[in-house]
């Protein structure tokens, strides 16, 4: 495994995701289904990475 691969942090789940960005999981899914977020649905499951909803939040995109 590289070490990219090692830093590679995902969140799993829109409840998750949620509690993440301190919103209610109502919101979340509605910014999830609306590709307000930068997330992925894989299966049935939302999955997101880490650092790129820190990043989304931090710089000023929310």
């Amino acid at each position: 495994m590289s070490e990219v691969e090692n830093k590679i942090d995902l969140v799993w789940g829109g409840e998750e995701i949620a509690k993440l960005i301190g919103r209610t999981p109502r919101i979340t899914f509605h910014l999830l289904e609306k590709g307000e977020l930068p997330a992925k649905k894989v299966g049935n499951r939302w999955v997101a990475e880490r650092g790129q909803l820190m990043r989304f939040f931090l710089g000023g995109a929310a």
